[in-house]
């Protein structure tokens, strides 16, 4: 069994982890830069996907016979790839522009650079595998400061995860800024460390997929603002520019 990578806090899974993938695999973006050094630490969170969708039916089906259901239904799949699958561009985009930007504190053992949010398994390192079950059980409350089993677990997580990277660890959400159901309880544990990209303000979530996997192939990051004292709110941008393709090799 792989080492546990987690140390942050009991989880309701027995975590096991998927082997970290640079930025350059062709599961995240083909022909991706490796991540840029900064003098900054920074780590992202991802909100998660909504598993009540079409894709995630095809992928919890009992006999789905594609190679991702077969992977989750083993355990063989992380929640990154189950929730790319399952979100599609925008998740795949926040995925893989935290795996080439994320810089986590070196003495921060149990913090990776892309930690998801769950919907009542508090935070979870993106390359936690999972089965079909485990995944099940966490995204099996509403994602509501309403509910507890989606509030208590992430803030008792948020906590150990801001005593383990240290005061001058930036957090960046990846995720809505628009609602209170990821930043209230974010803000009142990281305060002015969380942040999120001022680009994302006005922006659909196709258009924030699209965008981050842009910033990917350029190796340019987004411009990071304190959730706290931003704007949040914006009109709509322009239309993307086309995503340049990039061929694999044969």
């Amino acid at each position: 069994m792989a080492p546990k990578l987690r140390k942050i806090s009991p989880s309701p899974l027995k975590v096991k982890t998927a082997p970290l993938l640079a930025a350059s695999d062709s599961r995240c973006v083909p022909g991706s830069p490796q991540p840029w050094p900064s003098a900054v630490h920074r780590i992202f969170l991802l909100s998660p996907a909504n598993v009540s969708g079409v894709r995630a039916k095809l992928i919890f089906r009992e006999n789905a016979t594609f190679p991702l259901a077969l992977r989750l239904r083993v355990g063989g799949l992380s929640l990154g790839e189950s929730f790319s699958f399952i979100s599609g561009l925008y998740f795949r985009g926040k995925l893989a522009y935290a795996r080439a930007f994320a810089q986590p504190p070196p003495h921060a053992q149990g913090a990776r650079g892309a930690m998801v949010i769950t919907a009542c398994g508090g935070l979870l390192p993106a390359e936690t595998l999972v089965t079909r079950e485990d995944l099940c059980k966490i995204s099996s409350a509403s994602v509501s400061l309403s509910e507890a089993r989606f509030r208590i677990p992430l803030e008792r997580d948020a906590r150990l995860l801001a005593d383990e990277i240290g005061p001058r660890c930036e957090v960046v959400l990846l995720g809505s800024v628009a609602t209170p159901k990821y930043v209230d309880p974010l803000l009142k544990i990281f305060g002015e460390r969380l942040l999120f990209p001022a680009e994302f303000a006005g922006r659909g979530d196709m258009s924030r997929g699209g965008l981050m996997l842009r910033c990917v192939q350029s190796g340019a990051q987004l411009n990071y603002v304190p959730v706290a004292t931003a704007n949040r709110h914006g009109a709509r941008p322009p239309k993307l520019p086309p995503l340049n393709k990039v061929s694999r090799p044969a």
